[in-house]
């Protein structure tokens, strides 16, 4: 049998949450169209800022990349369906939360023991970090366009980070890393900007190709990695932790349902805009293999002008942000679910003064590596999709059993189509992801590009 919540009695975290469940149990009594649209806007913000968190500076950078150098071509399909993938995945967490009221950290540690709750911490704690390197070195790319020092373009974020993590309501933080999160569809209107061929973005989305060049080492790489920008491990700690810290209940899982797929969509459509608006840099043959942000929004300036740059370098600061943020609070949620220390959003700073600690302290020691002269930023980036890929088998199969175990989630179990579905996924993406730190590791044994 699961166990049961350590922490006893009524605490400010019950009471702000009861608050919060008394709202959309009222709005759930009336009828309507406006109150149910009422309802839906009062429970959706876990899904949306999960993809668009998963949106971040490294996975922009990476369809940036996707579209200078293989311009309109299978990819733009395939980005779609890593996205589905990343949907049947999330829903998962969905139910969890939803169904136990606890985060996926703290389902881990009662049903596989301590070992396996510290070791599922530990990994996504060291990739967390990591990623979080990645994250400031967009927040410095991004802002590094407009000349502003990277000293100052990092001590921001952390602010911002701070600001936050340090609101006490956690409908607070939400709103406020939503607001945050709308600007990731900034890569929109830089996308018409470029005045692109819509023909022939539309055959290539029903047809799947060409793929110019053919298979090669780079293309198989810029394959998986697209996949590693859709889907990692962060992503299943953050939405379920957020699920519950909510307060989100069974009757609500057909609003967070839609709450994923909103997420789900406009990540999809912000992805496919990156790649659309980098196709003049494949069109003219500019090498740009090796680009970071601000590169690529100079890059870019004289088919875009020097506001579309402007809002393609303001993107990728945007994603930066919004994924600091959100993948500091995975990180605190999964170190307070393991510890039994309180880990909540609606708890006040000296009740969780660790929970809060992991979220700022984390942040901050990731911006201060990036301002590190000659540190070795362009192999932590490596370092860090290795680590990503190689977390994601075992955090999937733990989600996969969770979600097939009665005990737990009851009448929320996945059924058998969307055992056949979700399985199939989960060993797509086990595959995907070893290939690409074997390759990465073993470059050799790619075939020549």
């Amino acid at each position: 049998m699961s166990a049961q919540p350590r922490t006893p009695g009524i605490t400010t975290e019950d009471r702000k949450r009861a608050v919060d469940r008394h709202r959309i149990g009222l709005l759930r009594t009336r009828s309507g169209r406006l109150n149910r649209f009422l309802l839906l806007l009062a429970i959706v913000g876990p899904g949306i800022l999960v993809m668009l968190g998963e949106n971040d500076a490294p996975s922009m950078l990476s369809y940036a990349a996707t579209g200078s150098q293989f311009g309109v071509s299978l990819f733009l399909p395939f980005v779609v369906l890593t996205f589905a993938m990343a949907y049947i995945v999330q829903e998962m967490t969905v139910r969890l939360g939803m169904a136990t009221h606890r985060g996926h950290a703290e389902l881990i540690f009662d049903r596989f023991g301590r070992f396996w709750a510290w070791f599922a911490m530990a990994d996504l704690t060291v990739g967390n970090f990591l990623t979080l390197v990645t994250e400031f070195i967009g927040i410095r790319a991004g802002l590094g366009f407009f000349g502003i020092p990277p000293a100052v373009a990092v001590s921001a974020a952390v602010a911002v980070v701070a600001v936050a993590a340090l609101s006490g309501r956690y409908r607070t933080w939400e709103r406020l890393t939503l607001s945050l999160a709308v600007f990731n569809l900034m890569f929109i209107p830089v996308a018409f900007l470029v005045h692109p061929n819509w023909g022939a973005v539309g055959h290539a989305m029903l047809t799947w190709g060409p793929l110019p060049g053919g298979l090669s080492s780079n293309s198989l790489l810029i394959l998986v990695a697209d996949i590693g920008a859709t889907v990692t491990p962060w992503m299943l700690f953050f939405q379920q932790s957020a699920v519950a810290d909510k307060g989100l209940t069974s009757p609500d899982l057909q609003s967070g349902r839609i709450d994923t797929a909103l997420g789900a969509l406009f990540a999809t459509i912000a992805a496919l805009a990156t790649i659309i608006a980098t196709v003049p840099l494949f069109t003219h043959k500019i090498s740009a293999a090796n680009f970071q942000a601000a590169q690529f929004a100079q890059a870019l300036q004289p088919y875009i002008g020097r506001f579309g740059a402007s809002l393609f370098a303001l993107g990728i600061f945007e994603a930066g942000l919004v994924a600091a943020i959100t993948i500091s609070t995975s990180s605190a949620y999964a170190y307070g679910e393991v510890s039994g220390a309180a880990h909540s959003l609606n708890r006040p700073l000296g009740e969780a003064w660790p929970f809060y600690s992991v979220f700022v302290l984390g942040a901050a020691t990731a911006g201060a590596i990036v301002l590190i002269p000659g540190a070795p930023l362009e192999y932590i980036v490596l370092v860090v999709n290795v680590i990503a890929v190689l977390a994601m088998p075992p955090a999937l199969v733990f989600l996969y059993l969770l979600c097939n175990d009665r005990e737990v989630v009851g009448d929320l179990t996945s059924s058998r189509l969307a055992n056949l579905i979700t399985g199939a996924v989960v060993v797509f993406l086990t595959v995907a992801g070893l290939f690409f730190a074997v390759t990465t590791l073993f470059p050799s044994l790619l075939p020549p590009a």
